[in-house]
């Protein structure tokens, strides 16, 4: 069980060893290639020089963050948002679990529980809070009971629908391939209706 993104080794690593570089990166992973999303909070700790805490993140100056999110290039298209975005889900993680953001999952007594407390996060709905329990499940053994089925349709191990997925190249283009089957389909149906 590794995440292999194609991405930075060193942003690889940090997404392994850090669970707040996880949960952010899993935050902008939204509207924004997932290669720049999962890359960001690597970017991040070398324009801070060093990898923020929680805590840190959730006092920081909401303008000087957004700052450090838009230098060029952005962390994410959407800068602002997202540097706000990011803050509050840091105080979250400082109110409710101790500045961990590990404890999110580590303390999660089942898949529903661990859905709700991914949910309850700024920025997760329904199908995003699914795909990061599949990828605390897959990738990382966070695996409380029931997370399969918290995790819905991205639970199976051959799903290729999401980052949880994403060992290699070849998962990579599998993704890739669904995801833009996905696209197809909404456009078609939205056409259909229209």
């Amino acid at each position: 069980m590794t995440l292999n993104l194609p991405i930075d080794a060193e942003a690889n690593k940090l997404l392994q060893r850090s669970p707040l570089a996880l949960l952010v990166g899993m935050i902008l992973d939204q509207q924004f290639p997932l290669e720049r999303a999962f890359s960001a909070p690597y970017e991040l700790s070398l324009r801070l020089g060093h990898e923020p805490t929680a805590e840190e993140l959730a006092d920081f100056d909401p303008e000087a963050l957004t700052a450090v999110f838009a230098t060029p290039p952005a962390l994410h298209r959407f800068p602002k948002a997202m540097a706000a975005r990011v803050q509050e889900a840091c105080r979250i993680v400082v109110d409710t679990y101790g500045g961990e953001a590990e404890t999110i999952w580590s303390t999660a007594g089942d898949g529903k529980e661990l859905f709700k407390r991914v949910s309850s996060l700024p920025g997760f709905g329904k199908q995003k809070a699914q795909i990061f329990v599949a990828l605390l499940g897959k990738r990382f053994g966070v695996r409380p009971e029931g997370w399969r089925e918290a995790a819905g349709a991205y639970g199976p191990d051959d799903a290729y629908k999401s980052v949880a997925d994403i060992v290699d190249a070849a998962a990579l283009v599998k993704v890739r391939e669904y995801k833009q089957q996905a696209k197809a389909a909404a456009k078609a149906a939205a056409a259909a209706k229209g």
